[in-house]
C-alpha cells in the first residue's frame, strides 16, 4: 500500500477518546472491507450478550454465576438496590480503612505506624496488584508493598527476610475467595510462623480479602484479624483487579482508587457504543479475530514502551490466556481455542526479540503501547534538539514501520501518560475485549476447567505422597519402587511415585534412596528411622 492510501486507512480506522486521551490504530492489521462486513453479524450478537451480561444474565452457567465487574466502577448497573449499596459501601470502607492506616489511627502494636505490606495471593490475586504497583506505586509511597505468590519455600523466604526487621510493621494482606486454595494459605501458614518465632500476634498484623463464610474468613473471624473485606462470587480472579482485591493494597500504596474506577467506567461507556469504528474494545476483538484466524493461529506479543508498563504483558496473560484458552465451545464441540500472550518493553525489546518478530517465524501479531508524556517536567537534551524521550519514541515508531514494511500485522495503544485513570481504562478495555472475542469464537471466556483439572490432579499427587510414606512406614528393609507400587495399590503411578520420593529425600524428609538415582529401577526405598 502507498503511503497516500496508508495515511487514508490510519484515518479511516484511528479510534481516539478525548477524555481519556486514548488512541487505537488497528491501521496496520490487514484486514480488508470485505473481513469487516463478514464480521458484521457476529458482532452484533456480540454487543447484545455483552448487555445481557452487565444486566445480570448468567454468563457463566459452569459454575452457575453472573459476570459483574462491570458493576464494580459503576454501581448503578447492579442487578439489585442492595448490590448497588454494598458496592459503594465498600469503597467507602477501603477508602476510611486506607487513610486510619496513613495517619496511624491504625497501627501495629509496637510500632506507631504500618511501613509495609506483604500481600498473599495467586493468580489475579497477585498479577493485578502487581501490575498497578509497578504502573502506579508513588515514589515514596505511605506503604512500600511485597509479595508471596506462589508456594515456592525459597521465594516466601527472600521475601520475610527482606522484611525482617520491619515484620512488626508489616500489614498481611491475605487474598483468597475459598479460602482453601493452597497457594495463599501456605503463605499465610509460613508467615504466621514467622510471626509466632518473633513473638509477635499475626492476627494484629493481618487483614482478610475473601467471601463471606469463606474457610478464610471463619478464621479471621476467629483469630480477631485488623479487617476484612469481602470478595464477591460474580468476580472472577483475572477481573477482579478492580474489586477489593486490587483496590485495597492500591489504596494502601497512596494510588488514586477512584480515578483508576472512573477511567475504567469511562471505558465501559465507550465499550457499549454498537458501532464497530467507535468502540475500541470491538476493534481489538476485530484485529484478534483477523490475525489469528479465530483460531488462535497467532500469538498477541505486548510491547509497552514504559518501564512502568513492564508488568502489562503479565498482567494481560492470564485475562486473555485463562479466558479464551478452551477446549469446547458453547455448543461443546472441541475446538482447542486461545491466544498465547508474551512481551516485555521497548525499547529493551530491540535489543532482544524484535530481530525475530521482524524477521523470523511470522506466528505473532504486535500490540505496541505508547506513552506521550516522557516525564513529569522538562527533559534533557541528550543531542542537540533531541531528549531521551525522543528515542523511546523513534524507537517505538521505527519498530512499528519494520514489522509493517515485512508483513507483521500490528496494533498501537497510545495512553497520555501513565495515571490510576489511564490504568483503569487499560484494565476496562481488555476486559472487555476479551468478553467480545469470546463471544465471535463462541466460547465460555469465564470458566476455567483446565485451572481446575490441574488443581485436582495436584491434590491426587499430595494424597499419592500420603500412601507412599504409610507404606514405608511399615515397612522393615529397603523395598524397590516396583515393590513400593504394589504395595500402595497404583503400578501405573511408579513415575509420580519415583518423583515424590526424589524430592522427599533431596529435602531430607525421611526417605533414604539407595542405588543409582537416574536409574529409578535401581532404587530401594526406605524410611530413615
Amino acid at each position: 500500500m502507498d503511503a497516500k492510501a496508508l495515511w487514508q486507512r490510519y484515518q479511516q480506522w484511528l479510534y481516539f477518546h478525548e477524555g481519556l486521551g486514548l488512541y487505537l490504530d488497528v491501521s496496520r492489521m490487514r484486514f480488508d472491507d470485505a473481513f469487516v462486513e463478514a464480521c458484521s453479524l457476529k458482532f452484533k450478537h456480540a454487543f447484545t450478550q455483552m448487555t445481557e451480561l452487565e444486566n445480570g444474565a448468567l454468563a457463566n452457567p459452569d459454575e452457575n454465576r453472573m459476570v459483574g465487574h462491570y458493576w464494580l466502577r459503576n454501581p448503578d448497573l447492579a442487578p439489585t438496590p442492595e448490590l448497588t449499596q454494598e458496592i459503594a459501601n465498600c469503597i467507602e470502607k477501603i477508602e476510611a480503612f486506607a487513610e486510619q492506616v496513613h495517619t496511624g489511627e491504625i497501627h501495629p502494636p509496637k510500632a506507631p505506624l504500618f511501613t509495609n505490606i506483604l500481600s498473599i495471593g495467586i493468580g489475579g490475586s497477585a498479577l493485578g496488584p502487581q501490575f498497578v504497583s509497578e504502573a502506579l506505586v508513588p515514589n515514596k509511597p505511605p506503604l512500600a508493598i511485597h509479595f508471596i505468590d506462589n508456594t515456592d519455600p525459597t521465594g516466601i523466604d527472600r521475601t520475610l527476610s527482606s522484611l525482617d526487621e520491619d515484620l512488626h510493621r508489616t500489614l498481611v494482606l491475605v487474598i483468597s475467595k475459598s479460602g482453601g486454595t493452597p497457594e495463599p494459605r501456605n503463605g499465610m501458614m509460613e508467615v504466621k510462623r514467622v510471626f509466632a518465632e518473633k513473638d509477635l500476634d499475626f492476627a494484629n498484623n493481618a487483614v482478610a480479602i475473601t467471601m463471606a463464610g469463606s474457610k478464610l474468613d471463619d478464621i479471621a473471624t476467629r483469630e480477631n484479624w485488623l479487617a476484612k473485606f469481602p470478595m464477591y462470587d460474580w468476580v472472577g480472579g483475572r477481573t477482579s483487579e478492580l474489586s477489593t482485591v486490587g483496590l485495597v493494597p492500591a489504596a494502601l500504596q497512596g494510588i488514586d482508587i477512584r480515578a483508576m474506577l472512573r477511567g475504567a467506567k469511562d471505558m465501559d461507556e465507550a465499550n457499549r457504543i454498537p458501532e464497530l469504528h467507535n468502540n475500541p474494545a470491538a476493534l481489538l476483538a476485530l484485529s484478534w479475530y483477523y490475525a489469528s484466524n479465530g483460531k488462535g493461529e497467532k500469538d498477541m506479543v505486548i510491547l509497552p514502551y514504559k518501564d512502568s508498563l513492564l508488568l502489562f504483558s503479565r498482567y494481560l496473560q492470564q485475562l486473555v490466556m485463562e479466558s479464551l484458552g478452551k477446549e469446547k465451545d458453547l455448543d461443546g464441540n472441541t475446538v482447542c481455542q486461545g491466544i498465547a500472550v508474551y512481551g516485555n518493553k521497548g525499547s529493551t525489546d530491540q535489543h532482544a526479540y524484535v530481530q525475530q518478530l521482524r524477521e523470523g517465524v511470522p506466528n505473532f501479531f504486535a500490540t505496541i503501547v505508547e506513552v506521550l508524556e516522557d516525564r513529569c517536567g522538562k527533559s534533557m537534551e541528550v543531542e542537540p534538539g533531541i531528549t531521551s524521550g525522543d528515542y523511546l519514541s523513534g524507537f517505538l515508531q521505527g519498530t512499528r514501520q519494520a514489522l509493517y514494511e515485512n508483513n507483521r500485522d500490528s496494533i498501537t495503544l497510545t495512553i497520555a501518560q501513565v495515571s490510576p485513570r489511564t490504568v483503569g481504562a487499560l484494565i476496562a478495555l481488555y476486559e472487555r475485549a476479551v468478553g467480545l472475542y469470546a463471544n465471535l469464537v463462541n466460547i465460555n471466556a469465564y470458566h476455567q476447567p483446565g485451572v481446575e483439572a490441574g488443581k485436582k490432579a495436584a491434590a491426587a499427587i499430595l494424597e499419592l505422597q500420603s500412601s507412599i510414606m504409610k507404606v514405608l512406614e511399615k515397612e522393615k528393609v529397603p523395598i524397590s519402587l516396583e515393590l513400593l507400587a504394589q504395595k500402595v495399590g497404583m503400578p501405573e503411578k511408579i513415575e509420580s511415585m519415583y518423583m515424590i520420593v526424589r524430592h522427599l529425600h533431596a529435602n531430607q524428609r525421611g526417605v533414604v534412596l539407595e542405588g543409582n538415582l537416574g536409574k529409578p529401577s535401581s532404587l530401594k526405598v526406605a524410611i530413615n528411622f
